[in-house]
């Protein structure tokens, strides 16, 4: 009887249905699959997952939830997204409702767990949500002059004495998160290369967010910090600190800035309506404008293309896109 129980059991689960479609999507031969997390493949080699080929497979939800990336305050860029959010409604005719992410983890997971389907994220954490969450990079702020990039910044208050890096040699720096691009996986590359290494030349304390590194310095409870130049000039738009408070002691060449882009398995109409409501956005007349001073437009990037070098210092720092790996992604944190 014990036996017969199990073989019921057995047959129950296998005429259950869906049970031989989530089979063979389970068994389905990847050519290649790169840094990709298991259940992604990218036959195309775009090192992005490839959308399933199998209809069923695809999201097309009544309600879209958008989410920003948490390097700052995520109740003000609310409202300063609206004007988007609204415009990808009218576009999709869908609703969009505002993610609140608390940290880069908690926004991959949401994507990787299905519950986030259109996101900006920041620079570092971009090859996270692109390998653990099936992530799809669309489009990214540009400037007048076609660029989209940022710059690491080494800053410093102006009476700290600091003038080149190798006078950060026994101080406190402020890093953002270990997964920050610009503010802790950039400059441990790039610093050590100059004989600078973090955490042996001087002590490396993370502050949670870029703004915190910011005040940090203008407070003087660090003597440095690396952090993005756009977040800088943000903050002394809105007056937080007078421009002459801060000396940049170093700058790196441009790095690209947040990428905004769907999840991978999006019904193929609704991913072109996300991307067709992006490019079409007027964002010189929109509260984004008042906050982004330097962008005119959402233009279109490649990820294979826009984030080398970013994989390139992951690589070389021994960043490895995993469950554990991203476990440890910056939180907001104290």
């Amino acid at each position: 009887m014990r036996m017969f129980g199990k073989f019921a059991l057995i047959l129950t689960l296998l005429s259950a249905p869906g049970f031989w479609g989530a089979y063979a999507l389970a068994q389905a031969p990847c050519a290649n699959r790169g840094d990709l997390d298991q259940r992604y493949c990218d036959a195309d080699g775009d090192l992005v997952a490839d959308q399933p080929t199998d209809p069923k497979a695809w999201q097309n939800p009544a309600t879209l939830v958008f989410s920003y990336t948490p390097v700052e305050d995520p109740s003000v860029y609310e409202n300063v997204f609206a004007g988007l959010m609204a415009h990808v409604a009218k576009v999709t005719g869908k609703r969009i409702r505002w993610f609140p992410a608390e940290s880069y983890a908690a926004q991959v997971e949401a994507m990787r767990s299905g519950r986030l389907h259109i996101a900006g994220v920041a620079t570092g954490p971009t090859p996270f949500a692109v390998n653990l969450a099936g992530f799809v990079p669309i489009v990214a702020m540009q400037r007048a002059d076609g660029t989209i990039g940022y710059t690491l910044q080494l800053i410093t208050h102006r009476d700290s004495g600091i003038k080149q890096l190798s006078d950060l040699k026994g101080k406190r720096v402020a890093h953002v998160t270990p997964s920050s691009n610009s503010g802790d996986i950039a400059p441990r590359a790039l610093f050590k290369a100059m004989g600078i290494e973090p955490g042996k030349d001087y002590e490396v304390l993370y502050s949670g967010k870029h703004d915190n590194s910011i005040m940090g310095v203008v407070n003087r409870d660090y003597h440095a910090a690396p952090v993005a130049s756009t977040v800088v000039e943000r903050m002394q738009a809105r007056g937080m600190f007078k421009g002459d408070t801060l000396r940049v002691i170093y700058q790196s060449a441009p790095f690209p800035r947040t990428a905004f882009g769907v999840a991978h398995n999006l019904a193929p109409e609704l991913r072109t309506k996300i991307k067709e409501a992006f490019l079409s956005f007027d964002f010189k007349n929109s509260k984004l404008a008042t906050e982004f001073k330097d962008i005119e437009r959402f233009a279109a990037i490649a990820y294979k293309d826009h984030w080398r070098d970013v994989r390139t210092i992951q690589n070389a720092s021994g960043v490895r896109y995993t469950q554990e790996s991203l476990s440890k992604l910056g939180t907001k944190g104290e």
